[in-house]
């Protein structure tokens, strides 16, 4: 891919997640496959982890190849689903045609 050619972001959502899995242990998971620009783990008011999360990747192969790495996977004795996290519902999509 040359320099002037610029990938989309692509963002993962991180389902059934072991509520002992840092965010720490995740990014140390899925950075072997591309370091991603953010990753969170989504937590309760009291910070307990809800079991998912969202990982962004500046490079939408390198998104890819988690998924294709990771989807299905085995951590802390939970098969992890991993796929492109969708708009949530009542987000307006970003530009609408008339």
């Amino acid at each position: 891919m040359s320099s002037t050619e610029k990938e989309s972001p692509l963002k993962l959502h991180f389902g059934n997640l072991s509520k002992s899995v840092t965010e720490a242990e995740l990014k140390d998971l899925v950075t072997p496959f591309g370091a991603p620009a953010t990753l969170e783990i989504v937590k309760d008011p009291g910070g307990a982890s809800k079991g998912f999360g969202f990982a962004e990747f500046e490079n939408a192969d390198h998104a890819r190849a988690v998924i294709a790495g990771l989807d299905g996977k085995e951590i802390a004795g939970q098969a992890v689903k991993i796929g492109e996290a969708r708009p949530r519902r009542g987000d307006k999509p970003a530009a609408v045609q008339a």
